[in-house]
């Protein structure tokens, strides 16, 4: 891998991972149409670190606050932080048990253009729903378990490849009556423990493995994506302010066709 295929593969990693727009159905563009082969195992797991330390490091006081909280739950000390922690834990469980019992179907049978083209182009429809039909009438401090679980369930169907975790977890925030702003900062608080989870697993899965890593390459890949990851979480809550989410929309669609455009 050159330089200049690491920087974009990580900026297309930091922002796609965000934006309810599919990364998967976005890195399979340079491997199929360019041809350029796989990042490899050191690489993916740079980019999983930058986005990790964007997210965290952009909700640095809100992380502060729950990991306090979270810790203070098990003196028998609760506040509001610990319950929306031990909720973003709960939340998780579906993920970690779809990851753990599906991971090997998904990668078998779901990677193909076709799915990933149409799970775009279906999860932006449904997107659309969400959003247009948005009551957004709650307030995140208001979420209950059981909201938090159905999330966290969503969340487990972006397993499926070109689903979009953003994506599928803001569509449920929004459905569940969550206002836009509430519903992507739960979705981003909600990556970090997904995000931690993945990135252990293939850090194990590098500790294990013989094969010398590009150093060089694995800092840029890191560093591209906090930045880029960074700024996409700034710029997102801005934009859905002011249009919601049918940019964002418009745009799986038409990548969606452009995708079956291209494989079919």
């Amino acid at each position: 891998m050159s330089t200049f295929e690491a920087i974009i593969l990580a900026l297309i990693q930091g922002l796609t991972e965000f934006l309810p727009i599919s990364s998967s159905a976005h890195l399979i563009l340079p491997s199929q149409l360019l041809g350029w082969q796989d990042q490899g195992l050191a690489f993916d797991v740079a980019v999983h670190v930058g986005t990790l330390a964007a997210v965290m490091f952009y909700y640095r006081k809100e992380v502060g606050e729950l990991l306090v909280g979270w810790f203070a739950s098990f003196c028998g000390r609760h506040s509001a932080a610990g319950r929306m922690a031990w909720f973003l834990v709960w939340a998780t469980v579906p993920a970690g048990l779809a990851g753990l019992f599906g991971n090997d179907i998904i990668e078998n049978y779901g990677r193909s253009a076709l799915v990933i083209a149409s799970t775009t182009i279906l999860f932006g429809v449904l997107l659309w729903f969400a959003d247009s039909r948005a009551s957004e009438r709650s307030s995140l401090d208001k979420l209950t378990l059981r909201q938090a679980l159905l999330i966290g369930i969503a969340q487990a169907v972006a397993l499926i490849p070109g689903t979009s975790r953003s994506g599928i977890t803001m569509t449920a925030g929004l459905l569940l009556g969550l206002t836009r702003s509430d519903a992507a900062r739960f979705s981003f608080l909600l990556s970090i423990p997904v995000i931690l989870l993945a990135g252990g697993y293939k850090g194990l899965q590098l500790v294990q493995q013989t094969a010398p890593v590009a150093w060089d390459l694995v800092a840029i890949g890191t560093l591209v994506a906090f930045v880029s990851a960074y700024v996409c979480i700034k710029l997102f809550l801005q934009v859905i302010e002011k249009m919601g989410m049918l940019p964002f929309v418009i745009y799986r669609l038409l990548l969606g066709v452009v995708l079956l455009w291209i494989f079919l």
